[in-house]
């Protein structure tokens, strides 16, 4: 994995929702998320870096179930012809299933927008 590629993920979802000042992101500790140059993304949109502990694997459950998800219900599936049409579906599953109809039951059965949405509401009417 590169560091401009795990970057250019952290600026798209930036582009796409709000991040709210000193929003966590949390990570094991791979070399793209403790290079400089993802680091001082991370500073730059106002958001503090957590990262795993050594050998502590159920730090990052909740990313390890994703894309496990990802896989076996996507991409193991679909033959690509492109890294564009892999993008692009990978990106169609996530905001079209995923996040949008899939419940999830480390969120009491609700959708992850519901979660999301739900957070923002009481801040946006505040």
């Amino acid at each position: 994995m590169r560091t401009e590629l795990v970057a250019d993920a952290l600026r798209n979802a930036a582009a796409t929702t709000l991040i709210e000042p000193d929003a966590i992101w949390h990570s094991d500790r791979g070399s793209v998320y403790t290079s400089a140059e993802f680091r001082a993304l991370v500073t730059g949109l106002g958001m503090r870096s957590s990262m795993g502990r050594t050998g502590v694997c159920w730090d990052n459950s909740m990313a390890e179930s994703f894309f496990s998800m990802l896989k076996n219900e996507r991409v193991y599936r679909t033959a690509y012809a492109t890294k564009s049409q892999a993008r692009s579906d990978v990106i169609r599953y996530i905001e079209g299933f995923y996040n949008s109809r899939r419940r999830h039951s480390a969120l009491g059965y609700r959708r992850p927008n519901e979660v999301h949405y739900g957070y923002q509401q009481p801040a946006l009417a505040a």
